[in-house]
């Protein structure tokens, strides 16, 4: 099922990503300040590029190191990755918007980037509590 999920958010992501790039300046502001510092489109394009690819290779190591048994840990890695890809979703978004030159009262959008981070760290500790639940569960009586 998270596979499933995973390989539905993977395709997401990309479609936004192009999308995003194929909107963008040459030039893209990347903070808001005296001087606007700027990133080239190609330079952006390839960092994003390496992200991705190195946040979702992670789902094959992970399926190539451990053994079939542990499908718990791979199920999480794959809901950590989708909530990685919507993380990205969200910030290319973002940047598009922000270097559109439209007016949007952009502090409305910092409770859905910071959720999106909420949701990564609440998915990060779930790991743990879901292990030591799985041992207190398990132990048998004396």
């Amino acid at each position: 099922m998270f596979k499933v999920l995973w390989v539905f958010s993977l395709l997401a992501v990309l479609v936004v990503f192009m999308y995003v790039y194929a909107s963008l300046p040459v030039k893209i502001v990347v903070n808001e300040s005296v001087q606007f510092p700027t990133v080239a489109k190609e330079a952006f394009f390839y960092t994003m590029l390496a992200l991705l690819a190195i946040s979702n290779t992670l789902v094959f190591l992970v399926s190539r190191i451990f053994p079939d048994k542990a499908q718990d840990f791979k199920a999480w890695i794959y809901g950590l990755i989708m909530l990685t890809n919507l993380f990205f979703i969200i910030g290319l978004s973002f940047v598009s918007l922000y270097n559109s030159g439209e007016k949007y009262d952009y502090p409305r959008l910092g409770i859905i980037i910071y959720g999106s981070l909420a949701l990564m760290g609440l998915w990060i500790l779930a790991w743990p509590i879901y292990r030591v639940g799985q041992k207190i569960l398990n132990k048998q009586p004396v």
